[in-house]
């Protein structure tokens, strides 16, 4: 079978875990070689894992939001590979559920470094090897914390809807490349991000619970992201740019409301 991202290189960021394990596990399955990174030393085990399947991997330990790690990143694709063809800027930190009042600026500082400057720089660094071949994708992970207020913390939610309006003047600012940029938006998915909580949940027995606020009434998992991040890389998408996709099984589809559900009366 052939495979949607056959010859392509990509680069892939937060790949030690949740959503950027699941990428790179599926990328590889559809013919990707890999350079993948994370802060932490997992990311190895994330990279024997795409070797077990078969897969071409090299695996980098950075910081997402240093230039120089990034600027390396790119060019370790380069040399691998000869060039590029997809950067996934993944990587992120949440910083809790703080109060506006609760967070320093040290906290906004470490926090804007990595979910809004390290999507930046993996922009500015790899567009300048894709444009070479002529076309390919750029994808930033953002979040449905990024369109309204209520699901993530006040510096979080200020960095991913920054990351939204990055692809969008980054898609315009590219125009006539070839290169794409767009953003997944994630709505609950169980990650290291979020497995405190999902933790609490299965400890109190209250497990049914989460993601009951979404019409599909789950959380999600980091291979449903996943899924979205392969249409976005691949040439399926090629009409597709500047645009921020939200997976949040329907969360974002409304402001809250207490719901009259079909056949029964609201309280």
């Amino acid at each position: 079978m052939t495979g949607r991202l056959d010859g392509k290189s990509a680069i892939i960021t937060g790949a030690g875990s949740g959503i950027g394990r699941a990428t790179a596990l599926l990328f590889a399955a559809h013919g990707a070689r890999l350079v993948i990174a994370d802060k932490a030393d997992s990311v190895h085990e994330t990279a024997r894992m795409v070797r077990d399947e078969g897969g071409e991997v090299n695996a980098l330990q950075m910081n997402a939001g240093l230039e120089a790690d990034v600027k390396k990143l790119v060019e370790a694709a380069r040399l691998s590979y000869g060039g590029l063809d997809i950067a996934y800027a993944n990587a992120g930190i949440s910083g809790g559920l703080p109060g506006i009042f609760d967070q320093s600026v040290e906290d906004w500082q470490q926090i804007l470094q990595v979910n809004l400057i390290g999507p930046f720089l993996l922009v500015r660094h790899a567009a300048q090897q894709i444009i070479k071949k002529g076309s390919g994708s750029i994808i930033c992970t953002a979040s449905v914390a990024g369109l309204r207020s209520g699901a993530g913390g006040p510096a979080y939610s200020a960095s991913k809807a920054g990351v939204i309006n990055l692809v969008q003047t980054a898609a315009q600012q590219l125009s006539g490349t070839g290169v794409r940029v767009n953003a997944i938006c994630p709505g609950l998915i169980e990650t290291g991000m979020t497995e405190r909580a999902f933790t609490y949940a299965r400890e109190k027995g209250v497990e049914d619970k989460i993601g009951r606020l979404n019409p599909l009434r789950r959380a999600g998992q980091p291979i449903e992201i996943a899924h979205a991040a392969l249409f976005l890389a691949s040439d399926e998408s090629s009409y597709v740019n500047g645009q921020a996709i939200v997976v949040d099984g329907g969360l974002s589809s409304s402001h809250p409301v207490t719901r009259q559900e079909t056949g029964k009366t609201a309280a």
